[in-house]
């Protein structure tokens, strides 16, 4: 199910709030984790009973790992076994078909006869929830966290559908208290109302149109340099407001259960270096890496060169996180060296001599790169796009009809109020901060009402986070 349809809208949120309203408060949790379960099982029934395995295996790692008693080799061996339960599944729904064929085309080239490679259907949000089961675990072997008091609370953790399919990566110790004794006050729940509707609107007002643009810049053979510029920005600026505007909803609708959730995305685009860039966007999932993976790799406590290879490493797996193509590989690695630069400059950009605006501008133009890599279908219509960007790919005879789709004044418009909105710094969880007023509730009807009206001229459109 998704957050943008009439079904979420108008049958399953009400159902779920009315019942979730009017249970009593030890049984809120439950209900959770059963609307939880439809939620996810709307596209595929038996995506629930993978969910549903590893949630009771983990729990059982985890009653194991804080058993009175345990000894250091049965807490080992829970840790172990629940990455290698994991691990294992993210690594064979996600990554075999993409190992597979990649060794089909190096036998291929040596003259041996390719194998057959089984089509292998990638669960939803497997990669969010997975993180969120490896953190819980991982925290309680460090001592970091206290095991769930219960497998209703720890189920209701794992599968809490604001946050189930494309996140925000929370983990345990951050929701431990609020599952156990939340409070749903009218102020938190209007609060979420209003962030709902903010990130409603990005997604169908803002990243929907500019998808339709960067869509057709990239299926284009051969555009002219200004289209492909206007392309690679308009994905730019969808894949934002797309992701923030689900994560937004995310803390939106967790707000009306009485849940507090950080907050996934700063302006990222204001950043004036790459290093700030990692701090806001996508922060849960950047603190994540820093925690579980950079920091036990070393950091920066084993000298430069460790500390270099480290944030390789780290954007490299974070890379293939997002996706089984070597894209993403290369589009880590892009990132890794920049963090690695950046670091031997002592967390400064090598433009960071320049005024603020500029090394504003030079980060943008950097992140734009990378989101060619990001959004081309393969490494060679990633390469042909940047050619295309500095006029070094032949223009394709029809590169001229692509002006028609990419210049309509309606995402021209859209176009425009992107970049106003990205470069300015009152984000939307700071706006929802403010006093509710009637002028500002009726803009926010309004907004909804629009974006409500947009949505049924609007073809499916799921959000792009689904896919990793």
């Amino acid at each position: 199910m998704v957050f943008t349809t009439h079904i979420f809208l108008f049958y399953f949120l009400p159902l779920f709030l009315a019942v979730y309203f009017s249970l009593p408060r030890r049984w809120r949790n439950l209900w959770i984790t059963v609307a939880s379960y439809v939620f996810y099982g709307w596209w595929e029934p038996w995506f629930v009973g993978l969910m549903l395995f590893t949630t009771v295996a983990d729990f059982g790692w985890g009653r194991i790992i804080t058993r009175p008693g345990a000894s250091a080799g049965q807490r080992r061996l829970a840790l172990l076994a629940c990455i290698i339960t994991n691990l294992g599944f993210l690594a064979f729904f996600k990554y075999y078909m993409f190992a597979a064929e990649t060794l089909n085309r190096l036998l291929d080239l040596v003259g041996v006869e390719p194998f057959r490679v089984l089509t292998v259907v990638l669960p939803i949000g497997i990669s969010f929830y997975t993180f969120h089961s490896l953190t819980y675990i991982i925290d309680l072997h460090r001592g970091h966290a206290t095991p769930a008091k219960s497998f209703t609370d720890f189920s209701a953790f794992v599968a809490l559908f604001p946050e189930l399919v494309a996140g925000p990566i929370i983990r345990y110790k951050t929701l431990a208290q609020q599952l156990a004794e939340r409070r749903e006050t009218l102020q938190r729940f209007v609060l979420g109302v209003v962030i709902f509707i903010i990130g409603f609107a990005k997604k169908i007002l803002i990243a929907n149109p500019l998808g339709h643009v960067a869509d057709a810049a990239f299926n284009a053979s051969g555009p002219l340099p200004f289209d492909a510029w206007i392309g690679v920005l308009a994905y730019a600026f969808q894949i934002y407001f797309d992701f923030c505007g689900y994560s937004d909803m995310a803390v939106g609708l967790a707000a009306l259960l009485g849940f507090e959730l950080p907050r996934n995305f700063d302006a990222p685009y204001r950043s004036e270096n790459i290093t700030e860039f990692w701090r806001r966007w996508h922060i849960s999932l950047s603190s994540v890496l820093r925690d579980y993976l950079y920091l036990p790799l070393g950091g920066n406590r084993l000298g430069p060169g460790r500390t270099y290879f480290n944030l390789a490493v780290v954007m490299l797996l974070g890379g293939l996180w997002h996706g089984a193509k070597w894209n993403f590989v290369v589009w880590g690695a892009f990132h890794g060296l920049l963090l690695a630069a950046e670091r031997w400059r002592g967390k400064r950009s090598l433009y960071g001599f320049l005024p603020p605006p500029a090394r504003v501008a030079l980060t943008f133009l950097l992140t734009l790169f990378s989101w060619v890599l990001f959004r081309a279908d393969n490494l060679g219509a990633a390469a042909d796009y940047l050619g295309s960007m500095f006029g070094l790919t032949p223009v394709a005879p029809a590169a001229s009809l692509l002006a028609a789709t990419l210049y309509t004044p309606y995402r021209l418009c859209v176009l425009l109020v992107a970049a106003a909105l990205v470069f300015q710094p009152k984000q939307a969880h700071d706006w929802a901060q403010s006093p509710v007023t009637w002028p500002r509730m009726a803009g926010l009807v309004g907004l909804f009402t629009l974006a409500l009206v947009t949505l049924y001229s609007q073809a499916f459109n799921p959000f792009l986070y689904f896919q990793f």
